[in-house]
């Protein structure tokens, strides 16, 4: 099946995709078929500051069809802060929507936590991963305003700074300080913090995680 993706929001999060699914079709002894069509980060960013949903909504059906005229069969939006819009873009995609929201909603569930925290832009983490985790609490960070400007600017930038690097880690441990069993990377961009399987403390990749679902849904193992 070939998938769809809505990318470059920011571009490290698409690499991180594109090398994810790479890897599972690879495993697979599979022929990755991938088309990506480009969201723009500032425009995306802009929109989701002014909770404006439908006008989001509207750019990746746009960038939907363009793909389904690629031959895309499937498509997702490779941006936790993109899925602000996820129903309104369900609602109107040409194509089915694989997302992410859901995903790690029934990941969650399925480890049996009960307090997570999060880490990603203001609205993700100020709403609780969009309300779509419902059986565990979502503890957000203290300072909102320094993750969220750390974030933004690393994804728009595509690389990571030292100092935006103790922002993220330092509220990683005082989230874990709260009682928090693991905490979400509630931005895909994150991958290029830290590392789920070596990190010094519980962390859930949410790119990885939506990564798996798109490659079983595209082999037909979902």
């Amino acid at each position: 099946m070939h998938v769809g993706l809505i990318g470059g929001i920011g571009p490290a999060s698409q690499d991180y995709y594109t090398r994810q699914l790479i890897g599972h079709f690879a495993r697979a002894g599979v022929a990755l078929e991938l088309t990506t069509a480009h969201g723009d980060a500032p425009t995306l960013l802009a929109n989701l500051g002014a909770d404006r949903r439908a006008e989001q909504a509207a750019i990746f059906v746009r960038l939907a069809e363009r793909l389904a005229r690629a031959g895309s069969e499937i498509v997702a939006v490779t941006s936790i802060a993109g899925h602000f819009c996820r129903a309104e873009f369900a609602a109107a995609s040409p194509l089915p929507v694989i997302d992410m929201i859901d995903v790690v909603a029934r990941d969650v569930a399925a480890r049996g936590l009960r307090r997570i925290g999060i880490l990603g832009t203001r609205t993700v983490m100020a709403s609780g991963f969009y309300g779509g985790i419902t059986t565990a609490q979502v503890i957000a960070p203290a300072d909102l305003d320094a993750v969220h400007d750390a974030y933004a600017a690393m994804a728009t930038a595509g690389t990571v700074t030292a100092g935006q690097r103790q922002v993220f880690e330092t509220a990683a441990v005082h989230l874990l300080a709260q009682g928090t069993e693991a905490s979400l990377l509630g931005g895909t961009d994150l991958a290029l913090v830290f590392d789920a399987a070596t990190a010094a403390f519980p962390l859930i990749d949410c790119a990885a995680l939506h990564a798996g679902a798109i490659a079983r849904q595209a082999l037909g193992q979902a």
